[in-house]
């Protein structure tokens, strides 16, 4: 399944080829942004899902500056050891930690995981409003070389009803040696916060996704207001 946690990347999930309770070392950070406030601690974490039917918690809640959290970290050495026909595609349409203003951003994650599979979830506030832009057609379809594997990646948009000030959904399935998963990914805005949330397993349904899609969009309006 892809990378160890990071759930906001949708190229580096995959990429990693391992599951959302195993941990690894996390890369250092380039810098140490200054830890957010007590508050806005506290409101980004009351935007995360509840534990979901069946589930357990994997990992977290983590909070801090989004670019110094151990599952961003981990993350991006993910896509640095991967392989990529197309490497501008590891992070296309998700939030880029390597931007200076989003890795210093307040934000929280937490992933949860089943034996069918797993969800992970970043909330983050941004200086700004700002949406990434959509997947472009040439990461539809691309492979990638992970430890040894090819691993090609298939992605298309789903029409997920409209949710917040911006949102987008996608599907993605890789296949590779052992390792074939879907991935739904779902980015959804309201003002200035952005919320991330892949789910991982062998078969994800767009309707359960939208789902949790809705769950989510819920705890960011509240927590946003």
């Amino acid at each position: 399944m892809r990378q160890a946690v990071s759930g906001i990347f949708l190229g580096t999930l995959v990429l990693a080829g391992c599951s959302a309770t195993e941990d690894k070392p996390a890369a250092p950070a380039a810098s140490a942004p200054s830890a957010p406030s007590a508050a806005e601690t506290d409101r980004l974490r009351a935007a995360l899902l509840p534990v979901p039917k069946g589930m357990s918690v994997a990992y977290g809640p983590e909070t801090g500056a989004f670019g110094s959290l151990k599952s961003t970290q981990q993350g991006l050495e993910a896509v640095r050891q991967a392989k990529l026909q197309h490497p501008e595609c590891a992070g296309a349409a998700q939030l880029d930690a390597a931007k200076t203003d989003v890795a210093k951003s307040p934000a929280a994650v937490i992933a949860f995981s089943a034996e069918r599979g797993s969800i992970s979830q970043a909330v983050v506030s941004l200086p700004k409003p700002d949406f990434p832009a959509a997947l472009p057609e040439k990461c539809a379809s691309y492979t990638a070389d992970v430890g040894g594997t090819p691993v090609t990646y298939k992605t298309r948009t789903l029409d997920m009803p409209a949710k917040g000030d911006q949102s987008r959904a996608y599907l993605t399935t890789a296949a590779g040696g052992k390792q074939n998963a879907q991935i739904g990914s779902v980015m959804i805005r309201r003002g200035t916060t952005i919320m991330s949330m892949l789910v991982v397993g062998q078969q994800v349904k767009p309707k359960g996704l939208y789902e949790l899609a809705n769950l989510a969009d819920q705890n960011l309006a509240r927590a946003s207001r």
